[in-house]
């Protein structure tokens, strides 16, 4: 599979369950259009108001495996033991060759699996870690979210411990203290990516 033929830096977004992503990503995306954000696929149904193409690849599991017998996924990982997720490879090589900031909001395990690709593909990656302020205020995001039942906010703290753990990993790490804060720090280093003028 071709690379770009002069890549920009590939940002990959990723910290634990709860610490907001996907809020800094959309308060980013709303800020700055000319971003591209990854859309996953996933083998997982529908939620009421999500849309194929919009929110996710909604893919058959037949459909995700011939894909990932393909070799077209970046990366895939089975979260909660349940659902398969992916990143498709060539928007993301597309979006790169064409210059666009481009941005995979993946968990943990997607952004170890980009670093082990990333080489043999020829990306240039930043790897950026959004964390909490602090665990507490961590669980008291997840909780206050009341999509969870007690037994999954504990399994999704359990393993927020765990990603919490991984923050070493990361090049660059950004506190989200506020969803403004943190969406405009993440800019900052975009822009300075891409040689944008901020």
């Amino acid at each position: 599979m071709p690379t770009p033929a002069s890549p920009r830096r590939l940002i990959v977004l990723t910290g634990p369950t709860a610490v907001g992503k996907g809020t800094v990503e959309a308060k980013l995306r709303e800020q700055h259009p000319e971003i591209w954000v990854s859309v996953s696929a996933t083998t997982r149904a529908p939620r009421p108001g999500e849309r194929n193409g919009i929110n996710y690849w909604f893919l058959t599991e037949q459909e995700f495996q011939a894909k990932e017998a393909a070799g077209e996924f970046l990366e895939t990982a089975v979260v909660h033991g349940m659902a398969h997720y992916g990143t498709l490879l060539q928007p993301v090589l597309d979006h790169l060759a064409s210059n666009t900031p481009t941005i995979l909001e993946i968990d943990l395990q997607g952004a170890r699996r980009v670093k082990q690709r990333a080489p043999e593909l020829g990306l240039d990656v930043l790897y950026v870690f959004l964390a909490p302020p602090s665990f507490d205020e961590l669980k008291r995001r997840l909780i206050g979210r009341g999509t969870e039942t007690p037994a999954q906010q504990a399994r999704r703290l359990e393993t927020a411990k765990v990603e919490l753990a991984a923050e070493s990993e990361f090049d660059v790490t950004i506190t989200n203290t506020t969803v403004d804060q943190a969406a405009e720090e993440l800019w900052t280093l975009i822009a300075r990516e891409y040689q944008i003028n901020a």
